[in-house]
């Protein structure tokens, strides 16, 4: 089956779109486990996780707007934490949020490695999938640090 540019756009957009889903998703495990914690930890969850998964999360949406207005594709609205948060503990939400991060880092690694970024996308939307990922790179380590401090 041959893809003409426009699917092959509208393609890339979609996985733009689903790896920012994950992102907003893993934006709202973060919020509700921040709720949870003491003044100490929720701080340190928001200079270490919240401000890094927020800014890909802003990102991944502008990528995705951008490239959407630059070929006439139709934009899409996010919503963080559009699924619901599940109501568990906070190691629960934090592996989680590490799960929807793997996710999202996992569609765009795909999407980089199929080469349609370069063949019908443009430098800009490959300088904000690579962003994205560089924001989202260390948040699985950094979640894994702060669970070992975790009821101490």
């Amino acid at each position: 089956m041959t893809y003409t540019t426009a699917q092959a756009r509208q393609q890339m957009l979609d996985a733009v779109a689903e790896a920012t889903e994950e992102i907003g998703f893993a934006f709202a495990l973060l919020g509700e486990a921040y709720e949870r914690l003491d003044e100490r930890t929720a701080e340190t969850l928001e200079q270490e996780l919240f401000r890094p998964v927020g800014t890909a999360y802003g990102r991944a949406q502008r990528t995705h707007a951008q490239f959407a207005d630059r070929h006439g594709l139709p934009r899409r609205e996010f919503e963080p934490g559009a699924r619901a948060a599940p109501s568990r503990g906070v190691r629960a939400l934090l592996e989680s949020t590490v799960e929807a991060v793997g996710k999202a880092d996992g569609t765009i690694a795909a999407l980089q490695d199929s080469m349609l970024p370069v063949e019908v996308g443009d430098a800009e939307l490959r300088a904000g999938l690579e962003e994205v990922r560089r924001l989202l790179n260390e948040v699985g380590e950094r979640v894994r640090k702060l669970l070992r401090t975790l009821g101490r």
